[in-house]
């Protein structure tokens, strides 16, 4: 039997990159999959066909995870359809770099509403359908200890992002609701394309320091989740899962 046979999983920022990547990967382990997204509808319908080609089962249900009634909208979309909440992951991101002569009010707010208060909100609306052996899986970023310049903000957000997270995993441990971050060291995805990273020096740098060798690829990640997703991981709560190749 697959590891996620029966269990049903909400993908934020499911449409593209990395959250398309673990939607396909839950899917293929048996899971129900709700694929968010806020604008790429496409995309995201794009990922609920290859799902469904393949034999799994997957709606696109859009929602701006940093408003509150489109993150509980969200969550009650997937209860609705599938009748329950097994596996929340929290992807959604904005990915951003500015030096901190470029840094303005508006680029502190964008990522810090989408990539922190967008994860307590989602994570809010989820936790009254979560029962005994729920996961939720954090996508935070090596550039946490990596320190890469121009991202104070981005960098900012993910710090915070892992002390939320371990604050989470004390405090519904009574529960039985696992918490758990995976942190991708530098992925080759649209939003790395958008951002400029790739191809530039910053991509030669980043994987020159990569004991590994080579960029991550989204279905790096997308296992690992897959794992935290499953029993296989149930004493694990908690942890900080850095998936970057080995740069430190």
């Amino acid at each position: 039997m697959s590891k996620l046979e029966g269990k049903i999983a909400v993908v934020t920022g499911g449409s593209k990159g990395i959250g398309a990547a673990i939607a396909k990967a839950l899917a293929q382990a048996g899971a129900a999959v709700v694929v968010n997204y806020a604008t790429s509808k496409a995309d995201a319908d794009a990922v609920v066909e290859a799902i469904t080609v393949g034999g799994g089962r997957a709606v696109a249900v859009q929602g701006d995870v940093s408003k509150a009634a489109q993150a509980q909208g969200l969550i009650a979309a997937a209860v609705e359809q599938f009748g329950r909440l097994d596996v929340l992951v929290n992807n959604s991101g904005v990915y951003e770099f500015a030096t901190i002569e470029e840094i303005t009010e508006a680029h502190y707010r964008r990522l810090f509403d989408v990539n922190v208060l967008g994860v307590l909100l989602t994570t809010q609306a989820a936790t009254p359908h979560l029962g005994d052996g729920a996961s939720i899986i954090n996508i935070s970023s090596a550039i946490t200890h990596v320190h890469t310049p121009a991202a104070a903000v981005y960098a900012g957000t993910k710090g915070a992002l892992n002390a939320i997270s371990g604050v989470l995993a004390n405090e519904l441990a009574t529960r039985r609701i696992r918490v758990n971050v995976v942190s991708p060291g530098f992925v080759v995805t649209d939003g790395t394309h958008t951002a400029g990273v790739v191809g530039s020096d910053m991509e030669a740098s980043l994987v020159a320091q990569t004991p590994l060798g080579r960029a991550g690829r989204p279905d790096d990640i997308a296992g690992v989740v897959a794992f935290l997703a499953s029993d296989d991981a149930r004493w694990l709560t908690g942890e900080v899962i850095t998936a970057s190749g080995g740069i430190r």
